[in-house]
Order: C-alpha cells, then structure tokens, then sequence
C-alpha cells in the first residue's frame, strides 16, 4: 500500500491562494444556502423557542420570565443582532444560519488543508460536508446547532493544526477560544473542547510513562518528543481559562457583572438539559441509530396545493453518510495497524462529540445531535478514497455522486422548492422516514 509522505514533505500553498479558495467557498455555500431561505414565511419547528428568546434580548431591561433559560445565550444573541439589521421577519430570523452555514464549509476546508497537506483534498472535504443535506437544512433554520457547529469546527481545525507543531500554544489557545464560544451557544459545544483535553491528556500520560514504538516515525499520532515546550499552566490557559473566559462573557450582557445570577443561569441550563423527566417526542431517536439515518426530524410539511407539499426533514444524505461509515472502519484500521496522526485526529472528534450522548442520563434526543461527527466524517470519506493506489478522479467522482444526491433530495430539504406526494413517496425509503 502507497503512504502518503509525512507532512512536513508535502509543499504547502501560499497563504493567499487558500484564502481565495476559502472566500470562493464562503460565497458559493452563502448564496447556495441564501435562496429561498425566507420560506416558509412564518416559524417552523424549534424556532418558536429560539426567535422569541431573541426579541427579548432586543427590550431595553430583559423581561422575566426569561425565555428559553435551558442554552447559553450567544446563538440566540446572533439572532437577535440580525433581527435588528434586518428586522423582524424570516430574513433577519435565519440570516446568522445561513452566514455561519457558510463559515461552517470554511472551517472544513481548514480541517482538510491541516490534516491532507493539499488543497484538493480540503475542498473535497469542504464539498461533502455541504452535500451531507444536514448541514443544509440546520443552516436555513433559526436553531442554535449551526452556530455550535461552526465555532467547535474552527476549533477542531486550529487544533489539528497545533498537532503537528512542536509549539502548539498559539493554535492550541485558538482552539480553546472557538469551543468556549461553541459552547456558548449550546453545551454541546463543550464536547469538542472535552475531546482536545483528552488528546493532550493521553499524550503526555503516554510521554510520562515514556511510551515509544518499538518503529515509531514522524506518521505516529504519538511521539515521546511531541510538544516539548507546552506545559502545564499553557494547558490550563488554552483548555480551561480562555475557553471559560469565553464562554462567560457571553452572559455579562443579559444579567450584567452580577456573579449569582451568572452562576444560577448555569444551575438552570444543566437542570433542563440534565433532566430525565422529558416527554417522550414523535421524532426521537437514540444516539446509537443516527449513524444509520434510521429516524429523520421532520420541520416542516405543509400542503400549498391539490398535490404539492413544501417539506423540510433533516434526514442526511444516505449517499454520503452511510459510506461514510465504511471509511470510519478503514480508518481505525489504520490506526491500529499504522498508527497514523491524521486519522487519529478524524477518529477523535467524530467519536469524541458522537459518544457523549451515551453518557447523557435525558432520554429525549435528535438525529441533528449527530450534526458535529456527520460533518466531521467527510474527512474520513476523503482519506479513504485517497488511500492507497486509488486514482485521483475516485474522489471527485464520489464528490459528484453526493451533489446529485443532495440534488435529489432538495424537495424534501428546502421548502421553496416544494414537491409532489408521488415524489415525497419515491424519496421516503423507509417507514421509519414517515
């Protein structure tokens, strides 16, 4: 089997020329995620929680009670920010989604441009990440996951980075400053920054025991002389300081410097999301089905005409996600067998934000919890086709594959584009879909 040379073999490409690639991504997935984005015209699905408790932060002194107490506030801030820019209407609800939609896709490219060395390979990265439709539909929506998503992902992509350096400290702060703002918008968030924590952890557990490879080489996701200088108080600093620092200014707004109210608002936010007593919901499902899109989240299905529906389901593409699956298994084949960084650092944040949930004592959960690990898994799909012998038109081909089945699947991904019953049908292939 052909390697792919280490990293620091591999040229890097100008500065410049990855920031025009980046900003032709941003406006290809801006204006792709723009239109239609104000239909329907009135509130769909979770936004009746979330655009209200926006209008309320826009009142001169904060009314009680306050709306939506059970997440941080910056996702909701955003909201609010664009309410005022563009007024009270679907635009200014969804605006900041479908802008951090985009950002979402940048960072992406960021994550495939740390990890493949390569331009081409980011941006296939960045494209299957677009084409996964859920991705698509959480950022036409005026919920908080996107935002989450975004952050955690520039985060996971400033960490990447700061792997491979000797002096992590600056990538590794940045890291930390992206997943306390995740986590600012939605606690979910605070799962990537636990999986950073753990990498480093493991790591020098492993240097402190003076683990080595009896072959070990520059590939290895571990090496005794890996970050020689970052030590512990940087630790505290990057992992725990600025990501707190962050995530608590986010509060100062809505209750000032008062410390008590700051710390009940936290009381209250792992009450309602700690909970087990939660009613049971027509579109749950369990952490261990959302790899296999057994139960999609249906946010919209009205009827506007003798035969036409407009239907919005966040289901993912089963094109992209279900193969992806076969990749997650190559590449745990490969860092067992040949220890590699790269996939190490796939394997850790799609597992990392995925098995969290397990561990979660409320039973009321969502496909759209598995957003994080189904973006982050086009990283995997693009280090499987990639592998080997595999020729290089393989990918772009697959990248093809996933954009006509995202194709197919608008209908039932943006309500603009409506449908008819008999097509509704053709796409549900599923009971559990209905």
């Amino acid at each position: 089997m052909t390697i792919v040379p280490p990293s620091s073999s591999v040229p890097n490409h100008s500065i410049a020329r990855n920031t025009v690639v980046a900003i032709i991504l941003f406006l290809f997935a801006h204006l792709a995620l723009l239109a239609g984005l104000t239909t329907p015209d009135k509130f769909y699905f979770d936004e009746v929680h979330y655009v209200p408790a926006a209008r309320q932060m826009l009142e001169p002194v904060m009314p009680t009670p306050m709306l939506n107490p059970m997440h941080p506030p910056l996702a909701k801030q955003l909201i609010a920010l664009s309410i005022l820019t563009f007024g009270d209407v679907p635009l200014g609800w969804r605006y900041p989604a479908a802008l951090f939609g985009a950002l979402a896709i940048v960072a992406m490219y960021l994550c495939g441009l740390a990890l493949f060395r390569a331009q081409g390979p980011a941006v296939a990265s960045a494209l299957l990440a677009f084409f996964n439709q859920m991705l698509f539909v959480q950022s036409r929506i005026a919920m908080l996951d996107i935002f989450a998503l975004t952050f955690g992902l520039f985060g996971i992509a400033a960490f990447m980075h700061g792997f491979r350096q000797p002096r992590p400290q600056r990538c590794f702060a940045a890291a930390g400053l992206a997943c306390g703002l995740s986590s600012a918008c939605k606690w979910s968030g605070l799962f990537t920054l636990a999986t950073c924590i753990v990498i480093v952890a493991l790591i020098r557990l492993m240097q402190n025991w003076r683990t080595q490879f009896a072959d070990g080489d520059a590939r290895d996701w571990y090496r005794p002389e890996l970050w020689p200088d970052f030590k512990l108080l940087h630790f505290v600093v990057c992992f725990v300081i600025i990501p707190a620092v962050a995530y608590f200014a986010t509060f100062v707004p809505v209750f000032g410097w008062s410390v008590p109210d700051i710390l009940e608002a936290q009381r209250r936010i792992f009450s309602d999301n700690a909970t087990t007593a939660i009613a049971s919901h027509t579109y749950m499902s369990l952490w261990p089905s959302w790899p296999f899109l057994v139960r999609p989240v249906w946010y919209l299905f009205d009827k506007v005409g003798d035969d036409r529906i407009a239907a919005v389901v966040l289901l993912g593409n089963p094109l992209i996600l279900w193969p992806a699956l076969l990749a997650l298994a190559i590449a745990l084949r490969d860092w067992i067998v040949l220890r590699r960084a790269d996939v190490f650092l796939i394997l850790a944040f799609y597992l990392g934000p995925y098995l969290a949930w397990a561990a979660q004592p409320r039973q009321l959960a969502f496909l759209y919890y598995y957003l994080p690990s189904a973006t982050i898994a086009s990283l995997a799909l693009v280090y499987a086709l990639r592998r080997g012998n595999n020729p290089r038109w393989l990918l772009w081909a697959f990248v093809a594959a996933g954009f006509v089945s995202f194709a197919a699947m608008l209908p039932i991904s943006a309500a603009l584009v409506g449908t008819s019953m008999q097509t509704f049908n053709r796409l549900m292939l599923f009971q559990s879909w209905i």
